[in-house]
């Protein structure tokens, strides 16, 4: 399974959420899927959606906020798995495309290939750490603790295009739909 039919298989489970994307091709190919004023678009930043996912959740606790990120991201920010495990958003669904590859710098290798990215949130504390095929995601979404997903593809990107709002108009549209 490619990247693009995970994130519409994710997308199948988005209702009225916050949803922050991975930079590069993720955002790209979600913008091409579902765009909405409530998907915020990582254009730069590698490593950060997972940050931002957690500071949207802190600030709106009335609201599911879910992040699709990167293996090659999360290895970048390791430490944000052991303080979005210490704050404990009860709101936040942190779902983890597991390729392989740095995606949008041309599928160079990642160490997720020899590590178990779920097993390592497990060993910080996630009790809801889970591989995507096991689980019921629009439940898992609305769960009462953080929760940490992998959902592992196949390393490629697709055709998407690129994002035709600048980084100033995604800002500007998401902070508007989500006050």
């Amino acid at each position: 399974m490619a990247r693009r039919e995970a994130i519409i298989d994710i997308m199948k489970n988005i209702d009225d959420e916050i949803v922050v994307c991975n930079i590069g091709f993720p955002s790209r190919e979600l913008y091409d899927i579902d765009d909405r004023d409530e998907n915020f678009y990582m254009i730069g930043s590698m490593g950060l959606a997972s940050s931002i996912g957690l500071g949207l959740a802190l600030s709106r606790p009335d609201k599911d906020v879910v992040v699709i990120d990167g293996d090659g991201s999360l290895l970048m920010n390791m430490g944000s798995l052991v303080t979005i495990f210490a704050n404990n958003p009860k709101n936040l669904t942190w779902i983890v495309i597991d390729n392989g590859a740095y995606g949008s710098t041309g599928n160079q290798d990642t160490y997720a290939q020899v590590i178990d990215l779920c097993e390592i949130a497990k060993s910080v504390g996630f009790k809801n750490s889970f591989n995507f095929e096991d689980i019921d995601l629009a439940e898992i979404i609305k769960s009462d603790d953080a929760s940490f997903i992998v959902y592992n593809t196949e390393a490629g990107n697709s055709k998407a295009p690129i994002i035709d709002l600048t980084p100033i108009e995604i800002k500007d549209r998401f902070m508007n739909a989500i006050k």
